[in-house]
């Protein structure tokens, strides 16, 4: 298994690839534009809790963390859009090969169903690609829109985290979601997650 940067993911016209300097003007208008519809999922620094990072921080952590093989940071696209974003990280091999995934949408566009095919993407390729056995989402109790996300996703229900994470904040529990390797039944072509996806949910949907 090879970890490959940059990476890009595709599913019809959902695109998943690296923040690009390009980028910056579409991508501050986004975050703009959902701020306060995403922050109450955010996660925040604990010392500095108002600290906005900047478009040129951001993308340079990213592709630093990228490169070491730690975290896959890619930007969701839709017809060569910038949506939202999804990342996976930690990502940890060893005994645990193991990774987290986080993600975010634009507002206009939640509902569409375009997080559960980025995750799916996301899953299939830490599973095929990557040889991880196991992925976890963790979504504070009150996020609905994040939970239908885990349940198309078949994720499993591990359990509640207390004060897990520094969001919006403050300290938030957080409900802990996981699937392994084994849970999957992935074809030839590597996918898996998606392909059961697409067939609940999104039949009339090309998949590719």
């Amino acid at each position: 298994m090879v970890h490959v940067w940059p990476l890009t993911l595709r599913d019809g016209e959902l695109v998943l690839r690296p923040l690009r300097r390009r980028d910056r003007a579409d991508f501050e208008r986004l975050r703009t534009r959902n701020r306060e519809w995403l922050r109450p999922w955010d996660a925040t620094d604990p010392e500095a809790p108002r600290r906005i990072l900047p478009f040129s921080s951001v993308r340079r952590w990213n592709e630093q963390q990228a490169r070491l093989g730690l975290y896959l940071p890619l930007l969701i696209t839709v017809r060569g859009k910038p949506a939202g974003q999804i990342t996976a990280g930690p990502i940890q091999y060893g005994a645990l090969r193991t990774a987290t995934l986080g993600y975010w949408i634009d507002r206009d566009l939640a509902g569409a169903g375009l997080v559960p095919r980025s995750a799916a993407l996301m899953i299939d390729h830490l599973f095929a690609e990557l040889g991880l056995h196991r992925v976890e989402v963790t979504v504070r109790p009150e996020n609905d829109a994040s939970l239908r996300v885990v349940q198309k996703l078949h994720l499993r229900p591990e359990g509640t985290r207390r004060a897990a994470i520094h969001v919006d904040g403050a300290w938030r529990d957080h409900s802990v979601f996981a699937l392994t390797a084994e849970e999957v039944r992935t074809g030839d072509d590597g996918k898996g997650v998606l392909a059961r996806l697409h067939r609940e949910f999104f039949s009339d949907t090309p998949m590719g």
